[in-house]
């Protein structure tokens, strides 16, 4: 298996547990739950999961009013994608 692919799996699968937390956070907040941390939901973005966390972001209408979520979200799609690119 070369690189690419295995970094691609990999942020396959981050991507999946980032939407996995989204949904599961927003379920907890509305029933006024113990919640997942912000840090957990920030470090899902940035180490792989940014797709996932975008899409859970959307999909839930969760934490869109944070800036820092969106600069998380935005900044680990853009290194994801460059390391992406520079292991093609």
């Amino acid at each position: 298996m070369n690189a690419l692919r295995i970094f691609l799996i990999f942020c396959a699968c981050m991507s999946l547990a980032a939407f996995v937390l989204y949904g599961w956070d927003k379920c907890k907040a509305r029933r006024h739950r113990w919640r997942v941390r912000e840090s957990v939901l920030l470090g899902a973005a940035l180490l792989g999961g940014a797709a996932g966390a975008l899409l859970g972001m959307l999909l839930f209408r969760h934490k869109t009013r944070h800036w820092y979520f969106w600069a998380a979200t935005l900044l680990g799609l853009l290194w994801q994608t460059a390391a992406a690119l520079l292991l093609r």
